[in-house]
């Protein structure tokens, strides 16, 4: 699978919100994909920085694609938990964050991952864990 593809087979399972966020499949790994969120200015906060929702649905998203992109399909999965830490803040001049997903196991029911938030000088940002049941 291609970013392309992958983007392709999201489309049309993604809710109008995630769509807003214009993320882009930058690269794609064996159990693992890159995914840029560009910073414009509706996801900055008063504090100048990146409102930690958006770094959140962002991160949230990056690991559905990675298992769309494992799995080869999309199927039915949600969110069991999602563990944010924030680590330095995202200043809201940066032109995007890169995310990267990573299942760290994949099991019938369950799948495991992390998902690290990058600013444009490639110092983490944020580091998530992540749980999804496959339904």
């Amino acid at each position: 699978m291609d970013p392309q593809t992958l983007e392709a087979a999201f489309a049309p399972v993604a809710a109008d919100y995630v769509k807003r966020l214009a993320l882009r499949v930058a690269a794609l790994r064996p159990g693992e994909v890159d995914v840029v969120l560009p910073v414009g200015a509706e996801l900055v906060h008063g504090g100048g920085v990146v409102c930690g929702q958006a770094i959140m649905a962002a991160a949230d998203t990056a690991m559905v694609l990675a298992m769309i992109a494992d799995l080869g399909e999309f199927r039915p999965m949600t969110t069991v938990q999602l563990q944010t830490s924030f680590i330095r803040p995202v200043p809201g001049d940066a032109a995007e964050v890169l995310l990267t997903a990573r299942i760290l196991r994949r099991g019938k029911s369950l799948a495991f991952g992390e998902i690290s938030v990058r600013t444009p000088d490639g110092r983490l940002a944020a580091q998530a864990t992540t749980t999804y049941a496959l339904l």
